[in-house]
Parts: C-alpha cells; sequence; structure tokens
C-alpha cells in the first residue's frame, strides 16, 4: 500500500494547531490534522469555557501588533462561522504602582497609542465594590480586552478546515517521526505518512516528542543556549475554579470586567466574569512541574484552599467552594515567551508553542504566521524574540 502523502501534517489541535490546520486549508494545502483526543476537550491547555483576551500587554509591547492582528482574525472567523467567539468586557489590572503588572501595562499603552484608564485604590473599590484592593495599590483599565470562548474558537477553525478540505483523524496522536532528505515522516498507530512539513503543535507533549527541548535536557543543540533563558520547555500543572459568589448580580458579563491582582508575594490572581456557569477564577503559575504523561487531575483540598486564601482577601464575598475545578497545563519556556522555529537539527518540523499560560489568545494570528512559514517562508511579524536562540532574559 502506497504511504500517504501531504504538504503539511499539523500534530495538536489544540488552539494554535486548529488555527493553522484551517489556514493551511484555506490556503489551498493539503493537509493532515493529527489529535490523540477528540477537540475541543478538556485534556490539554486549550478549555475552560472562557479565556481572557487583552491589548496592553504587560509581559512585553512586542506582543501587542500580534494581538491587534488576534482581534481581527478572530473577527472574521466570527464572520466566517456565524457565531460568537469574543466578548468585551474591559480589563482591569491591579498592583504595585511600580511592579511588573502595572509598568509593563504602561509600556505597551503608551508604546501603541492603546486606551487606558489608571485608577486609585478608592476608585477600584467604588467602581467595582466586591473588589478589595490594597490601599497602595492601583489599577489599569483596558476598555478593548475581553474573553473568547475556546472550545466554541476550536469548533469553528477545525469546521473551517474540514471545509477547506484538511483531512482531521482525532484519537490518532502522532507517535514517532522521521526526517529524510526528501520528507518527514510521521508514524500514528494507522501507520505512516509522509509530508513536506510537520507542524508540531502539541504543547505539553512537545517535550515528550522532542526531548532536545525538554528542559532537563537543554545543551549544546540549542546554540549553546542557557537552559536559564532559553527556549526550553517545561509543563505545569494549573487549576482553575468556577465559584458562585454572594451578590452574583455583581460578578456577570457586563457588570464586572476580567481582572487580575498581582500580590505583592508574586501571586497573580485572575478571574473572568460570570457568563452563566460562576465566577472563573484561578491562580496564574505557581503549580508543580509535570509532564504531560503524568498529570495529576484530581483536585485537592489545597489546590482549593491556595485560592481562597487569596480570595478571602480579594473578593470576600466570592471566598466559597468552589462549583467545580478542573486540570490543565502551562507550557513553560524559561522567559516566558512563546517557542516558533524551526527544530534545531530538522528544518522540515516547526515546533509551535504558544506557551507559557498566555497563548491562546494569540492563536488566530499564529495560524496565519505558520501558514506564513510553510508556504511564503517568511511572515511579516518579528519572530526573534521566540527563536530557540537569542532570547531575552527571564530577569
Amino acid at each position: 500500500m502506497a504511504q500517504e502523502t501531504f504538504d503539511v501534517v499539523v500534530a495538536g489541535l489544540g488552539a494554535t494547531g486548529s488555527a493553522a490546520v484551517a489556514e493551511l486549508a484555506r490556503r489551498g494545502k493539503t493537509v493532515l490534522g493529527l489529535d490523540r483526543f477528540r477537540p475541543p476537550h478538556d485534556q490539554g491547555s486549550s478549555h475552560g469555557d472562557t479565556r481572557v483576551i487583552r491589548e496592553a500587554y504587560f509581559e512585553h509591547p512586542l506582543y501587542v501588533p500580534l494581538v491587534q492582528r488576534a482581534y481581527e482574525r478572530w473577527r472574521e472567523l466570527e464572520k466566517r462561522r456565524g457565531r460568537p467567539l469574543l466578548e468585551t468586557t474591559g480589563a482591569l489590572l491591579v498592583g504595585a504602582d511600580d511592579g511588573v503588572m502595572i509598568e509593563g501595562a504602561r509600556a505597551s499603552a503608551r508604546q501603541h497609542g492603546l486606551a487606558s484608564t489608571e485608577l486609585t485604590a478608592t476608585e477600584i473599590r467604588r467602581r467595582y465594590p466586591v473588589l478589595h484592593p490594597d490601599s497602595a495599590t492601583v489599577g489599569l483599565l483596558e476598555p478593548r480586552a475581553g474573553v473568547l470562548f475556546p472550545e466554541a474558537c476550536i469548533r469553528a477553525f477545525l469546521n473551517d478546515a474540514a471545509e477547506g478540505g484538511a483531512e482531521l483523524r482525532f484519537a490518532e496522536p502522532l507517535l514517532e517521526w522521521r526526517s529524510t532528505q526528501s520528507a518527514i515522516e510521521i508514524r500514528t498507530d494507522h501507520g505512516w505518512v509522509s509530508a513536506g512539513r510537520l507542524i508540531l503543535a502539541s504543547g505539553a507533549w512537545i517535550p515528550e516528542l522532542v526531548p532536545v527541548l525538554a528542559r532537563e535536557n537543554a545543551g549544546s543543540k540549542l546554540s549553546g543556549a542557557d537552559p536559564h533563558q532559553s527556549a526550553t520547555l517545561e509543563v505545569e500543572r494549573q487549576v482553575m475554579h468556577w465559584v458562585e459568589p454572594a451578590e452574583r448580580q455583581a460578578f456577570q458579563a457586563g457588570v464586572l470586567p476580567v481582572f487580575l491582582f498581582a500580590e505583592s508575594d508574586g501571586v497573580v490572581l485572575y478571574g473572568l466574569p460570570d457568563f452563566g456557569g460562576g465566577l472563573k477564577v484561578a491562580l496564574h503559575h505557581g503549580g508543580c512541574s509535570t509532564t504531560a504523561s503524568s498529570l495529576n487531575r484530581e483536585v485537592a483540598k489545597e489546590d482549593v484552599d491556595a485560592l481562597r486564601r487569596v480570595l478571602a482577601k480579594r473578593i470576600p464575598t466570592a471566598d466559597r467552594q468552589p462549583l467545580r475545578s478542573v486540570v490543565c497545563m502551562y507550557t513553560n519556556t524559561a522567559d516566558g515567551h512563546f517557542l516558533i522555529d524551526e527544530h534545531p537539527e530538522h528544518p522540515r518540523m516547526l515546533v509551535a508553542s504558544a506557551c507559557s499560560g498566555h497563548g491562546f489568545k494569540f492563536a488566530s494570528v499564529l495560524g496565519e504566521i505558520l501558514a506564513d512559514l510553510v508556504v511564503d517562508g517568511e511572515t511579516a511579524f518579528d519572530l526573534a524574540p521566540f527563536r530557540l536562540s537569542g532570547r531575552r532574559s527571564s530577569s
């Protein structure tokens, strides 16, 4: 039997992978999309009912052009599919006046001319009485921020992909790959297929599929990169919670914005308003190191207690036992930036890990970028910060 051949295979059909499959199919490429589960699913990093999208990006101003293009692409996807995927709520960032979150958001707003409003702690309490910031903290309110509905987004991309002619195979993970002079070959439990390019968008499974990218294996193969300042990957366990607070009306979408509290001890509490399933709240980072294969999906009392300690201070009426809690994974680089680059030894493979816990909002533009790289060999966006070498320090 002749081996199947495709222009591109995309392994992993979460946020970035589903966007890439859809965009490549729209550009006329023969594409195979693989996923070890049946997306959209809750086994990786692209679930949770709602995800934040924000523009005054405190992580670095370099992300602002990317997220602005992402907004455009999300709206285009909404129009094609005829269903809402993004809802504007605004976002309130709360932290020390000279802290990383507030200073970073200010820098992005200044550099890119973004609308934002600064608030004192008193003004925050007046506008949003359910929030209890420390008196010494300040807030930055950005009006264009909002939420994406991740399961609906992935379903929309996959529908686009199928209508564009892509072949989608669910419950069929990539098991093995090998590179030859003329192609890259991929094995699943259904046999081998051949492709001109492989896009590995498998999130937390990437360190297992490309061991050189695992944090503990960093070294000379990454151009001598320091493993503490490189794009090597580490998987972190995270837990999301939904609570039913008292005064539930005050937490509904249209009343309360997305919010992030940066605590003085480094803890970051984030929340998304109630769209009918409760107030969604979680701690950003701070989870234990794990692997995709060994992830503990059971939610322990300690997970809930860690959240409630912060809720008791910042949102007392939401300090309740969760209605439900779900485990997910962050796939972190040491410097917190994305990883978008060719494999260091096998250029037919593109590794795309929109990781470190802040990638979902960019999926629509990352799919476009990956298609650019496959079809044109280049993209209009500066990817230097996301390459394997020459990355910024996390300090």
